[in-house]
């Protein structure tokens, strides 16, 4: 099983970070957990196409996460032959009324895909690509999930805990995966809470937000709200948790030493192993590894 980091950064892009995307592989598909800015052409870097993709479960509905929906969900249609299986999409609510607005026949995007479908050249090369006619329209099932929603596919056995973040105007979710290859729990973005440590408990890998460096400079509210690393011993030690991934960093980290400085810091006070990983890289879950930035 392998997790590719598609998205590892803030809002705030800069050269290395820009939003969150995840991408778990089993032996048998491929889910995407969040779709932030440029997940799209970053799966391409990855070597991934949009249509190996059938599941997306967002976290939250801030953009970081989920602004290439309509990018990702589109190419997808696009490149299709008609014949796939439709792109299913969880979250909190309002996840329905998200994909709805974008992709329905009153959405956003109506009047792209419609083009699409009727016109002459785009019927040609759906055709060309194997595709039969008449072309379809795209074919996305949201579902708003709930705390203590369960959802299978292939290979996974998704379980979601509502999380504090930025409530009440946002709920966030938090998803643990069980698999026959291991489990491996996304955090999103959250404070440290009794349901983060719920949901985490036991898994082999946690993949949680680090924003800061220590608490220096943070307020309560900042630090209420998102995890840095403090969080990640504090979680990961309670949580029995074998191994940390830490992403949504902030741009301060780009400044050379920082990661490895931040890894120093929690080791000292958690055993599991630990990884900070570059966007466009890919952690072999069954390799627990060294304290080690890829």
């Amino acid at each position: 099983m392998k997790l590719h980091i598609v998205g590892s950064g803030c809002p705030q892009p800069t050269p290395n970070w820009c939003g969150s995307s995840f991408v778990l592989e089993t032996p048998t598909e491929r889910v995407m957990v969040d779709c932030g800015p440029g997940t799209t052409y970053k799966l391409a870097r990855l070597g991934m196409k949009a249509t190996q993709i059938d599941h997306l479960f967002l976290t939250h509905h801030h953009f970081d996460h989920n602004v290439d929906f309509p990018c990702f969900a589109l190419v997808r249609w696009d490149l299709s032959t008609g014949n796939e299986p439709p792109l299913r999409v969880f979250g909190p609510q309002p996840t329905e009324r998200f994909v709805t607005k974008l992709l329905g026949p009153d959405g956003a995007f109506y009047p792209d895909w419609k083009a699409r479908v009727e016109h002459p050249a785009s019927r040609e090369c759906h055709r060309m690509r194997g595709g039969e006619l008449p072309r379809p329209a795209p074919d996305v099932e949201p579902m708003d999930l709930v705390s203590g929603s369960v959802v299978e596919t292939d290979s996974c056995r998704v379980t979601a805990s509502r999380v504090h973040h930025v409530d009440p105007w946002l709920e966030s979710l938090v998803y643990r995966f069980d698999t026959d290859e291991g489990s491996i729990c996304f955090a999103g973005d959250c404070g440290d809470c009794r349901e983060l440590r719920d949901a985490a408990r036991g898994v082999d890998t946690l993949v949680m937000a680090c924003t800061h460096f220590g608490r220096q400079h943070m307020s309560a509210d900042v630090v209420d709200v998102i995890t840095g690393t403090p969080e990640a011993i504090a979680v990961g030690n309670e949580a029995g948790v074998q191994r940390l991934i830490l992403t949504h960093v902030s741009p301060s980290f780009s400044r050379p030493g920082i990661r490895e400085r931040a890894i120093a810091e929690i080791a000292r006070s958690y055993s599991g192993a630990i990884v900070f990983p570059d966007e466009l890289t890919t952690v072999e879950l069954r390799d627990l590894g060294a304290h080690t930035p890829l």
